[in-house]
């Protein structure tokens, strides 16, 4: 079992808690071969490891925080740094704030980006 924690930054605590999707309704966790992210009623998705093909730091710079798709990727954060990309094949899917999704890339911000690299591609 691992456990980690969805990065927030300070600024972002204000926004994101009052709407849900602050630390207390976020987790990120490895278990029974899945790992399960979520950030309060805006994205959710249990993805097996079997099918995360590279697991990577972020060296891009974001411009937005919480929950968004575009660009082909789906990006949940709540900092500009510590992210970590997935690329997952086949695609996984996720329950989104706009019904359901298809993920075959995922952007989040973690605390200890190297322990989900890790977490992620022991195989």
């Amino acid at each position: 079992l691992f456990r980690s924690e969805l990065r927030f930054d300070r600024w972002y605590l204000p926004l994101s808690v009052p709407l849900g999707l602050g630390p207390k309704n976020s987790e990120l966790r490895v278990e029974a071969g899945d790992l399960h992210v979520k950030m309060g009623w805006a994205f959710s998705a249990a993805i097996p490891l079997a099918s995360i093909k590279s697991a990577q730091p972020v060296e891009t710079r974001v411009y937005s925080a919480g929950v968004h798709h575009g660009f082909g990727r789906w990006l949940v954060n709540g900092s500009f740094k510590g992210l970590v990309k997935l690329t997952i094949e086949p695609a996984a899917q996720a329950k989104a704030w706009k019904g359901s999704a298809t993920v075959n890339e995922l952007w989040i911000s973690v605390t200890d980006p190297d322990a989900l690299i890790a977490a992620c591609t022991a195989k």
